[in-house]
């Protein structure tokens, strides 16, 4: 590796600050991941070239604005009826453009070309190769884009450019826009625009042009470094994310009691190695309530009643309710096959159906209009209103007290009941009624006990917190994906006996309050890592 500024090999201020994900494209892989540490050592390289303090300086620089290195490139009106073609010999660049692959730096090619006949037709501006074009107008101006033309190219009206005069080189010029934060410059806040005007009086300085090409070298070199730098760190942090997820995969697969404790002795020895991130402790969480519905994590006590036992009282008590009109009778559930035991039982424990245990109903699916004038309302709770593992009444609709009662009468929703995300991104999410608030429910499942004493309500809150990950990769649907009524009835799940329930809530809270003291420190140490990173910046420019 090059030897570069001293300040360049401070390898574990640069790659130790948080790993983190990267909107839009840079100069580094393109995977979507980004190295706060090197984002922010490239900003320095960035501030330190266009200072002249990257390397020596021979000659003084010019002091002067960006209006005056370069002139305007302005877009144009770009008609409907007249994109699509590929058959034009000048391109016509669009903000898009800049995404497509191959264009990270230089518009090689564009979505749309024009001909001359109807560049001329349409009085579009054409301009150079060596323009320097960024985005002009709405979000995209915080992305900080910069592309060079190669060849003459149109731009549209959502573009702008600077063609750099004699002197001046095209790379200088997009080294100093590469520096520049444009949105601190941009107004409007619906749609947030730049002003030609206003960008024509930055300020900038200007060495002559031999220095341009010798700063413009030494930031090549220096980026080409970082990349190496970010390639490294994000290579060793894929193959560690990869090596914890197989090492915790040995835990779940475990076939007997001795393959389980020689697979966490494994995992034991280097404890201190393998989680060492946000996103490990994170896997640790999932496998720890994966190894709880699975009567790993406690021992079992013979002593307990056997969950074929707890199962004959919740069915006589569910029995009980239908006779009294308070359920309807279901439809008579499917043997579970051999396929659907996907493990080893503990002994005490037994496959079942979800609905055997719990009643799966869910919320309205009407819209009811919202109260107006009522002197008693009530929230009409939907997934939207799920936040931070409870519910935002805020957020919810308002219904009148006729509506709600009606809603009720199918879905009254009481305290520890288990609302369940059905539809959308979210599927999965779920939340413990925790009062005794009277409100309805739409479009969510709803998870009610046949008796509460029977099934321990916050053993079912852990198994509904590990069943979301597999539903969320088994939903149906493309933009709206969903899970039907039916597929959760139908759900096999492991029932331990009733103490054991108690026993694996206090376990699994037990550890996971211990991983989120772990996950807290990380994230302590992670924070001074960047503060770090931001100190050693600010005292580079400074110096």
């Amino acid at each position: 590796m090059s030897k570069g500024p001293e300040w360049i090999h401070h390898l574990d201020i640069w790659t130790t600050a948080e790993t983190e994900k990267k909107s839009g494209r840079g100069r580094s892989s393109g995977n979507g991941i980004s190295v706060y540490g090197i984002k922010k050592l490239r900003e320095l390289i960035l501030e330190l070239a266009v200072l002249g303090k990257l390397i020596p300086q021979e000659l003084d620089w010019n002091n002067t604005t960006l209006g005056e290195i370069g002139s305007w490139a302005v877009g144009s009106g770009f008609p409907t009826s007249e994109q699509g073609s590929q058959t034009g010999n000048i391109l016509f660049a669009k903000v898009s453009d800049m995404n497509n692959l191959g264009n990270e730096k230089f518009i090689f090619a564009t979505n749309n070309t024009i001909t001359e006949r109807a560049a001329e037709r349409l009085r579009v501006n054409v301009h150079p190769a060596g323009t320097v074009i960024f985005p002009k107008i709405g979000g995209a101006i915080s992305t900080n884009k910069r592309r060079i033309l190669v060849k003459p190219t149109a731009i549209d009206n959502n573009c702008l450019g600077l063609t750099p005069k004699v002197g001046v080189s095209t790379e200088w010029i997009f080294l100093l826009l590469s520096h520049i934060d444009l949105s601190k410059y941009q107004a409007g806040t619906s749609v947030p625009a730049l002003a030609q005007g206003v960008l024509q009086n930055i300020p900038v300085m200007l060495p002559d042009e031999t220095e341009q090409h010798r700063i413009v070298t030494k930031v090549d070199e220096l980026m080409a470094l970082c990349d190496q730098l970010e390639t490294q760190h994000i290579n060793a942090a894929e193959a560690h994310e990869k090596l914890v997820s197989h090492l915790l995969g040995t835990l779940t697969q475990s076939q007997s009691a001795d393959d389980f404790s020689a697979n966490w002795q494994r995992i034991a020895a280097h404890f201190d190695t393998f989680f060492t991130t946000e996103a490990s402790i994170d896997a640790l969480k999932q496998t720890l309530l994966q190894l709880a519905v699975m009567g790993k994590l406690v021992p079992q006590d013979p002593n307990d009643e056997p969950a074929s036992e707890l199962l004959k009282r919740i069915q006589a008590e569910k029995d009980k309710l239908i006779a009294e009109g308070k359920i309807k009778k279901d439809k008579p559930l499917l043997p579970i096959s051999d396929e659907e035991k996907s493990f080893e039982l503990p002994r005490g424990w037994e496959w079942v159906r979800l609905q055997s245990v719990i009643d799966v109903r869910d919320g309205t699916h009407d819209s009811p209009k919202e109260a107006s004038g009522e002197t008693t309302s009530y929230p009409l709770v939907t997934s939207k209103d799920f936040f931070e593992g409870g519910i935002n009444f805020d957020t919810a609709r308002r219904i009148s007290e006729a509506d709600h009662l009606e809603i009720s009468k199918r879905s009254l929703v009481e305290k520890y009941d288990i609302l369940f995300s059905m539809i959308g991104g979210n599927i999965g999410n779920q939340v413990m009624v925790r009062d005794d608030r009277p409100f309805s429910v739409k479009n969510v499942a709803l998870f009610k006990y046949y008796d509460r004493n029977l099934t321990f309500p916050f053993f079912m809150k852990k198994y509904m917190e590990n069943l979301a990950v597999s539903l969320q990769a088994s939903a149906i649907g493309g933009a709206q994906p969903f899970i039907t009524l039916g597929a959760l009835r139908n759900l096999v799940m492991a029932l331990p006996p009733l103490p054991e329930q108690h026993r694996i809530v206090t376990k699994v809270d037990e550890l996971m309050s211990l991983c989120d003291q772990l996950k807290s420190a990380i994230t302590q140490a992670s924070q001074l890592q960047k503060k770090l990173a931001d100190v050693v910046v600010e005292q580079a420019i400074a110096s």
